[in-house]
């Protein structure tokens, strides 16, 4: 993500509380990174999304807001905190719902590989979809490609062909993103037969999603079927950025279409567009690297302190600001 928008300097800005939320949801996500390195490569999920939580929860209620998680830890009966619905900040500030995932990338941070990040997006109420935590079919692209919402379903050759095109190029010179699943296999080898290259991942599909929108990185296209939490997620970090993107949540059971019908979910078979997914205006997006990913470099821990390495983006401003932090551990905490 290199040559995105990349504001480092202050500029003037006329919604003060906008900007000083931007700044403040760093501190949040940091927590998170902070607390979950403590676990890197411990071989326990469990506790590495527990440190994860505890810190975003936590920091959260610091925040000068009145916020609802509507993108979180899972249902109130299986989180017992960041759970949907959630009520979180101080109550004092503006109305706004928060979609986050403190540990995007519990496997990853417990088998110590990379791309593991705390994540957290933040919007006027009733900016996002009200995703269930289920499977969702997602397609993204950079800025420029002709997304449309049958794309989703029509043969992965097409919109390779209006990637390519985009750009000036041949098929053979585009690199897919894709989670490295079984049910995958068929999508492999479609995307094979076309001639592109393909970059299969084990987890951490937000930061893929992004660096598809991002014409410096290696990816042009992902596709395949991941979270739909982390869709939503990913979503409002495209709007902050640029790109396009589709999604379709998948359902396994009866039970999963159940879950989606307490949140809203009428039409199983939608196809929602980006703007669906996360509405445009007032979102804020963060992230913090936990391990040395694509996107972030992870936390970097030595005696008595660590260095984050963060990105936090406006879309009302089109700002993209890269942070390093020193964080020194014998002193308290900014």
């Amino acid at each position: 993500m290199s040559n995105m928008r990349d504001h480092l300097s202050p500029t003037v800005d006329p919604f003060l509380m906008d900007r000083s939320l931007t700044l403040e949801v760093i501190r949040v996500t940091e927590a998170a990174a902070l607390a979950a390195s403590t676990q890197v490569g411990r071989g326990d999920e469990d506790s590495a999304d527990k440190a994860a939580v505890d810190a975003m929860r936590r920091m959260l209620n610091e925040l000068g807001i009145n916020g609802t998680v509507v993108i979180g830890e899972g249902e109130r009966d299986e989180a017992p905190m960041l759970y949907i619905g959630e009520q979180v900040g101080s109550g004092d500030g503006p109305e706004v719902d928060i979609a986050l995932d403190p540990l995007e990338g519990t496997s990853i941070t417990a088998c110590g590989g990379q791309n593991a990040m705390a994540v957290l997006a933040m919007a006027d109420k009733g900016s996002f979809l009200y995703a269930p935590d289920v499977y969702m079919k997602k397609l993204a692209v950079r800025d420029g490609v002709d997304l449309k919402p049958e794309d989703l379903d029509a043969p992965i050759i097409n919109i390779l062909q209006k990637t390519a095109k985009s750009k000036g190029g041949k098929i053979e010179d585009l690199m897919v993103c894709i989670l490295d699943r079984p049910r995958h296999e068929e999508l492999i080898k479609e995307v094979r037969e076309t001639g592109a290259r393909i970059m299969l991942i084990q987890d951490g599909d937000v930061s893929a999603v992004i660096s598809a929108a991002d014409p410096a990185s290696a990816i042009d296209v992902y596709v395949g079927i991941g979270g739909a939490p982390e869709g939503v997620l990913a979503a409002a970090a495209l709007q902050c950025i640029g790109g396009d993107m589709v999604g379709r949540l998948v359902f396994r059971n009866d039970g999963e279409k159940a879950r989606a019908e307490k949140v809203g979910i009428k039409n199983f078979n939608k196809i929602y567009t980006l703007n669906e997914l996360a509405k445009p205006n007032n979102v804020i997006f963060a992230a913090t690297g936990v391990t040395d990913g694509t996107m972030l470099k992870g936390v970097h821990r030595y005696p008595n302190g660590a260095t984050t390495y963060s990105v936090v983006m406006r879309s009302k401003s089109g700002t993209v600001r890269r942070i390093e932090a020193q964080h020194d551990f014998t002193r308290k905490p900014a």
